[in-house]
């Protein structure tokens, strides 16, 4: 097991299973084009080791040259193909034989088909030594495969996260735990608190409370905290991009965690929107926001009792805690109804003892 940046990946791929499946796509390729000079073209950045093992296989006569196109950032693909080196001089009339790292949903060969299609080359071929069957448009035939391989984030033999792996001499496939990340809710003296203490433990989850990531920026004077303090200071609202790049650091931070619970974040559907993004960005996603669901006037009882030990002005005043329960149902209502659209919402009694309260959680966690 290797960790690059916050993930870690597991072996896949043997050095010497890579290089015998280049050597017979070689081999095969050779038998082709034994009478003629083919223009071998290398897709950068990946594809520079298989470029360089594939060239000490092929047996005959050769060029060869580069094109570089970028799609993707970290684990997923932007969807957008950038061309950052343009195709070669002089290929007109000439068989060209693109020389892919990997194959997976197509964008990127969408945009190298179509750089080509522009010359007046005698023949275009396409030869890719990972292919990913199961997610490839199959708009355009390829030619020549080295290995098929599920669809898994790899790493390894040219290609990166997050430019870190490329030189591997073999390949990893990302270690994709069971994750369970969750979104809290609930009103004041609903217990999230003490909830989240006994899911954390019992699901080797790290709890992400808002509120404690802002006092720790702003009190350890990091960058982001010195930044959301100069919105505070000003009375504005900090900005949510602000707020995401703390949680980002704090996922960051716990990369041995098999989930996060998500505690005071997000507050409104923009939010909710950027966490998704975010999370998507990681690979991950939200499975569960739960609500724990209280009467108003137990839950005025529990602020007063909890009032009188914890000195805080807005637990004592039972005007002051009806309207953080408005406050609470006016920015909770449009969640509810952006994750009920994702089958994600579930609303559980808060009414109870610590340990039947648990004992509810757990069985919507178990259903996950």
């Amino acid at each position: 097991m290797i960790q690059l940046h916050d993930k870690l990946f597991k072996p896949f791929l043997s050095e010497k299973e890579i290089l015998d499946a280049i050597e017979r796509m070689a081999k095969e390729i050779a038998v082709e084009y034994e009478d003629q000079t083919p223009i071998f073209v290398g897709v950068l950045n990946g594809a520079f080791m298989f470029v360089s093992d594939f060239l000490k296989a092929y047996p005959h006569a050769c060029e060869v040259s580069f094109v570089k196109l970028s799609s993707y950032q970290g684990l997923t693909s932007t969807g957008i193909v950038e061309t950052l080196l343009d195709v070669p001089d002089n290929i007109e009339g000439r068989s060209i034989i693109i020389l892919e790292d990997i194959i997976d949903t197509g964008r990127t060969l969408q945009k190298l088909v179509h750089l080509f299609g522009n010359t007046k080359v005698k023949e275009f071929k396409i030869a890719s030594l990972f292919y990913k069957a199961e997610v490839y448009n199959g708009e355009y035939p390829i030619d020549y495969v080295g290995l098929e391989i599920p669809n898994k984030f790899i790493v390894g033999y040219g290609l990166d996260y997050k430019e870190l792996g490329r030189n591997l001499r073999e390949v990893y496939q990302l270690n994709q735990k069971h994750m369970i990340n969750l979104v809290l809710f609930g009103k004041p003296g609903a217990g999230k608190g003490t909830q989240a203490q006994f899911l954390k433990e019992k699901y080797n989850l790290k709890h992400i409370s808002t509120g404690d990531v802002f006092r720790y920026n702003i009190k350890n004077g990091t960058a982001l905290g010195t930044l959301a303090k100069s919105y505070i200071d000003k009375g504005d609202l900090v900005p949510d991009e602000v707020t995401i790049k703390m949680l980002e650091e704090e996922v960051d931070k716990n990369p041995e965690a098999d989930g996060f619970i998500f505690d005071g974040f997000p507050r409104t559907v923009a939010q909710a929107e950027a966490l998704d993004n975010f999370l998507e960005s990681k690979d991950m996603k939200v499975d569960a926001t739960i609500a724990l669901e209280a009467n108003d006037e137990v839950l005025i009882e529990r602020l007063l009792e909890r009032g009188k030990v914890s000195g805080r002005s807005d637990d004592q005043d039972v005007e002051k805690i009806r309207n953080r329960f408005d406050e609470y149902n006016l920015k909770t209502a449009p969640l509810k109804e952006y994750y009920e659209e994702q089958n994600k919402f579930h609303s559980v009694n808060g009414i109870g003892t610590i340990d039947e309260i648990t004992l509810r959680l757990t069985k919507v966690i178990e259903n996950l």
